[in-house]
């Protein structure tokens, strides 16, 4: 059986490629210095392990009557997150300001059916959802893959978003703490994907394990494995703010992107296939900016795909790096993915009230979806996105929190 570490890079000529590699968790020595972790501000002490892990909390039920269980891993330093298994979401992630002071850092719901409200369905934000089977979008709503045409559900205009219009974002996902997790407390989860769900081929079988290490890093390990042929793009759609409740919208973000390039897009936001150079341009975050100083230059704002720097070996390589500066928090991501899109909430537009009754105006959240390219089942000189039987992916994205003084 072959390994597949979802790794990929474009090269000069634009060459497609799957690294075979396995993933090396060292972090960037210039990561491990820019901000003290949360653990050393935070005035929580606790000792639980996964052996302790409490008893999951009722959720509520869908819709259809399905129940829906919440776990919450804590970690030493007491960082907790909440994880629904509906859609696999992070409802909740609890981490310190600079004061030592918990608070959340997520959009999200109490309950599941705040995810399920005909307004949240209508305006379609994916808050904190597991992603799948292919995140981002992809043209038309059809590839072809080994001389077969598939056509998928068309959910975002003429285009399909986020694996259809029932992705794994929208179903329960079998849940199990894992005991034996040494660093903090983890929950897996996992999932069957069918032959024909959503029009895509294969049974895919995916793994997906949370870990909230003791070195407050919240760590999502995807797997996955297909009995046919078919594409893959696993993400998480957290919408982060790091100075939730206080502040109107995150435009006073600063945000550093390590990516020297971008997937340009069409008016429906699919890539027209170049990769353009960042310098000169509002797309430019290699240096730290603030979210609000440029998206005016945008038109609708922030929704590409960034091209990340250093992710042609194998092993973790950064994506973004924030901070706010009220709260003193600051976020890391790492990963294994050639391409992080960064997302500034666009589409908020107020209709919805989230955890403490606060409600999600325009821009009150961004995402950092770590990712393969939008719609590379249509782009080949793209990183390849095909999982092949006998085959194994795995992707492993981590969200690292500290404060700054």
């Amino acid at each position: 059986m072959t390994v597949f570490n979802r790794s990929g890079f474009v090269t000069g000529s634009l060459a497609s490629l799957l690294l075979l590699a396995a993933c090396d968790q060292k972090k960037p020595a210039d990561q491990a210095s820019s901000s003290s972790s949360a653990a050393a501000d935070s005035t929580q002490t606790s000792t639980t392990s996964s052996s302790d892990m409490s008893a999951p909390a009722s959720f509520g039920k869908t819709t259809d009557g399905q129940e829906v269980q919440l776990y919450t891993l804590t970690n030493a330093h007491g960082l907790k997150a909440t994880i629904s298994t509906y859609g696999g979401t992070v409802t909740s992630l609890q981490v310190p300001d600079k004061a030592g002071k918990l608070g959340n850092i997520v959009l999200g719901f109490d309950n599941v059916s705040g995810y399920q409200s005909p307004a949240f369905l209508k305006s379609g934000p994916y808050f904190g959802a597991l992603i799948g089977r292919y995140g981002n979008r992809i043209k038309g709503g059809k590839f072809t893959l080994d001389g077969k045409e598939y056509t998928l559900a068309k959910n975002n205009g003429p285009n399909s978003l986020h694996g259809g219009k029932k992705g794994f974002d929208k179903v329960i996902w079998a849940a199990e703490p894992v005991a034996s997790a040494t660093d903090g407390q983890a929950l897996k989860l996992t999932y069957l994907s069918k032959d024909g769900e959503e029009g895509y081929p294969g049974n895919l079988s995916v793994t997906v394990v949370y870990t909230l290490t003791d070195s407050d890093e919240l760590k999502i390990d995807y797997t996955a494995k297909t009995d046919k042929a078919t594409p893959v793009n696993l993400t998480n759609h957290s919408y982060f703010n790091l100075g939730y409740g206080q502040d109107k919208d995150v435009l006073g973000h600063e945000v550093t992107l390590p990516a020297d390039r971008y997937t340009v897009v069409d008016e429906t936001l699919i890539p027209t296939g170049e990769l353009k150079p960042v310098k000169g341009t509002p797309f430019d975050f290699t240096t730290s900016h603030t979210i609000g100083e440029r998206i005016a230059q945008v038109p609708g704002g922030y929704d590409h795909n960034w091209v990340l720097n250093n992710a042609s070996g194998s092993g973790m390589h950064p994506a973004a790096t924030v901070y706010e500066p009220t709260s003193g928090r600051t976020l890391e991501v790492t990963t294994t993915e050639p391409g992080v899109q960064f997302y500034t909430g666009n589409f908020l537009d107020g209709t919805l009230k989230g955890t403490g009754d606060v409600t999600y105006g325009k821009h009150y959240g961004f995402c950092l979806e770590t990712q393969h390219f939008p719609d590379s089942p249509n782009q080949p000189k793209f990183p390849s996105t095909v999982l092949k039987p006998g085959d194994t992916l795995h992707s492993t994205t981590v969200y690292r929190f500290g404060v700054r003084k």
